[in-house]
């Protein structure tokens, strides 16, 4: 898959997991160095956003996103902001997890690495969408970095993805 930002064409290292597959566990430490476990079943609908750059207009973004995540009860969603390395700031979101893929397993299991310049090495501008099942029921990968995210087509997919939880495994 091509990437573009500005005059730049990138490419995607790896295949993204297609959607309908189960998810990768993946255990990042906070700032705090306590684990925490993304992907694969916990019983909770799961939104993953990566970047190659975190900006003003890329935190407005996120807080547009924050705005429709459900919070608490059998409704909730967990949302995460993943990147690549430690050169990134955590933006301090009251409704995201900041994680950083030192292990690199992130970027390697969900397809998110870009290869080329600017942005070589870091995650593409992406959502992932993990329904309750543990599976990937949405995603968007910008082909282009300065596009912003499809909010509604968003909210659609992360209600679906909670009335389609049966609680007995495959949707």
């Amino acid at each position: 898959m091509q990437i573009k930002f500005n005059t730049y064409t990138m490419h995607l290292e790896d295949l993204p997991l297609d959607i309908g597959y189960a998810s990768e566990k993946i255990t990042f430490k906070d700032a705090k160095e306590q684990e925490h476990i993304i992907g694969g079943q916990n019983g909770k609908t799961q939104l993953l956003i990566t970047t190659p750059a975190i900006d003003q207009a890329f935190i407005e973004e996120l807080k547009e996103i924050e705005k429709i995540l459900p919070q608490g009860g059998e409704y909730e969603v967990t949302a995460s902001l993943i990147v690549a390395n430690e050169r990134h700031q955590n933006p301090a979101l009251e409704k995201f997890n900041f994680f950083v893929d030192s292990e690199d397993t992130f970027g390697d299991f969900y397809g998110t690495r870009l290869k080329g310049e600017p942005y070589n090495a870091e995650f593409t501008k992406a959502i992932i969408l993990i329904s309750k099942d543990g599976a990937i029921f949405h995603d968007e990968f910008l082909q282009d970095i300065d596009d912003k995210f499809n909010i509604e087509t968003l909210l659609r997919k992360i209600s679906a993805a909670q009335i389609c939880y049966t609680g007995k495994g495959c949707h």
